[in-house]
């Protein structure tokens, strides 16, 4: 599918199913070509890594992304949102590991509890399914059944479901039933970036004190 980036600005990507397919290690939930974006400052920065960093969990507002726009990437129609989900901490040095540790029990709770809170826009171009992940709970500005256009504000940057700091996880399927839905393969307007390239443009942002 050809899409547009799902921000302003510029983000490291993660995942990308340019190093490797399936991109995040598995098949399932549609996820084989599914991309990560990870808002940066001027530095490439997520946010400073500290001592707290490496031993503690920190508060998403930390984070460069936290609370800034996501766009659709595609024109369409609104068929799924939630926004259920409460941002948590983020996980950065080692209590990333304990936080793996549990990561077979979101599996098995389904794509929702992976997802966080989401919007699912139908492109109006080829009738498949685009998902934005990891939303910030309560900044979602669409509802069901709304027509947008490619670059409308759809949420905000956050840090729910199956994330270890803010950011969009973007995936394209050919079904709403994402227990069975087939991932379907990404373009944006500069090709597929790789892990580790920073792509978008815009101001620097500062990265938030604490």
């Amino acid at each position: 599918m050809e899409l547009d980036y799902p921000f302003h600005g510029r983000c490291l990507v993660q995942n990308s199913p340019a190093n490797r397919v399936p991109s995040h290690g598995t098949d399932r939930f549609g996820t084989s070509f599914a991309m990560d974006f990870v808002p940066v400052d001027g530095q490439n920065r997520s946010a400073r890594f500290t001592g707290t960093s490496l031993l503690r969990t920190e508060a998403p507002e930390k984070f460069v992304g936290f609370g800034q726009p996501v766009i659709s990437p595609v024109t369409g129609t609104v068929v799924l949102a939630d926004d259920h989900a409460e941002d948590h901490d983020a996980f950065r040095g080692l209590s990333s590991v304990g936080y793996a540790l549990t990561q077979a029990c979101r599996v098995a709770a389904g794509w929702g509890a992976l997802a966080g809170n989401y919007v699912v826009v139908q492109d109006s171009f080829s009738g498949q399914y685009v998902a934005l992940c990891h939303l910030r709970q309560g900044s979602i500005r669409v509802r069901v059944g709304q027509s947008i256009r490619a670059g409308t504000a759809v949420a905000q940057f956050g840090n729910s479901g199956n994330s270890t700091e803010p950011h969009v996880h973007v995936q394209a399927v050919d079904s709403l039933d994402f227990a069975q839905a087939v991932g379907l393969p990404l373009s944006f307007p500069d090709g597929l970036p790789r892990n580790g390239q920073i792509v978008g443009d815009g101001p620097e942002r500062p990265v938030p004190s604490g």
